[in-house]
């Protein structure tokens, strides 16, 4: 019933080559208060089918959007050494030879099993390289709301002075405290 393309409705679409970023925030204030009425208070429905009025309570269940989008919403910024979110501070992407370019071409196979053939394929990967290392230990929701709970207020819309978190592209690519962490489940 819920997943009835009736029933789904798009809060919000940004159009145009110009991006909030991480000031995406503002424009998700509206949404996010109206979730947390709707959590918390509810609102009185009619029921046409049973004809009696309830109260309707609402969640976020999910968000659909691209990697950029991700990015913004998440507050994990997608770009550098360190965008992959599962691998953080032990990712092994490295910088091409003859440029500026980070790769991660061959960050990946770590996470195949470990008699899979790719790992031990030496000429279609990084060159002479047997993956024999196990993935990083996955993170916990407990784990990245203890990394959400140390990160600094941001101050939102445009501010005079860029704000960078303590840290930002060395052990985390944190960009903000996304205001989804507000939402209370």
């Amino acid at each position: 019933m819920c997943m009835k393309p009736k029933s789904i409705f798009l809060s919000l679409i940004i159009q145009g080559p110009q991006s909030p970023g991480k000031n995406i925030d503002v424009m998700l204030r509206p949404l996010i208060d109206e979730l947390k009425e709707l959590w918390y208070n509810g609102v009185k429905t009619y029921d046409s089918f049973r004809h009696e009025h309830f109260i309707m309570r609402a969640a976020l269940m999910w968000t659909i959007t691209d990697f950029p989008g991700y990015g913004m919403l998440s507050g994990w910024s997608i770009y550098g050494r360190l965008s992959c979110l599962c691998c953080q501070e032990n990712s092994k992407a490295f910088h091409l030879p003859n440029g500026r370019k980070i790769s991660f071409s061959d960050c990946h196979r770590q996470f195949l099993p470990p008699d899979h053939p790719f790992r031990r394929n030496r000429s279609e990967f990084k060159k002479g390289h047997v993956e024999n290392r196990a993935p990083p230990e996955r993170l916990s929701s407990d784990d990245v709301h203890r990394q959400i709970q140390q990160l600094p207020d941001i101050l939102f819309g445009k501010p005079s002075q860029k704000q960078v978190i303590e840290g930002f592209g060395y052990w985390h690519n944190w960009v903000k405290r996304s205001i989804f962490w507000e939402l209370p489940y």
